[in-house]
């Protein structure tokens, strides 16, 4: 029975494997978080995606501008 307590003593007290542990634990944490958020993820990002693409169709008419050595892009 000592043997036991002290065995168990010592893995208690070994932190070897402490440091993967609160890793693990840190990506389950973040992984109920996205899961919990997903809905409000998804349509914040593609709100995001939408308002890129509505921008990019808006400057459409704005040529693209290419630096050469005798020209200057700067406004």
């Amino acid at each position: 029975m000592r043997s036991r307590l002290d065995i168990f003593k010592r893995v208690w007290k070994e932190e070897d494997g402490l440091g993967t542990l609160e890793i693990l634990l840190i990506v389950a944490v973040l992984v109920a978080i996205a899961i919990i958020f997903r809905k409000w993820i998804v349509s914040w990002f593609q709100k995001l995606i939408g308002d890129a693409n509505s921008d990019l169709k808006d400057n459409s008419a704005v040529a693209p501008c290419a630096p050469s050595p005798t020209t200057s892009c700067a406004p």
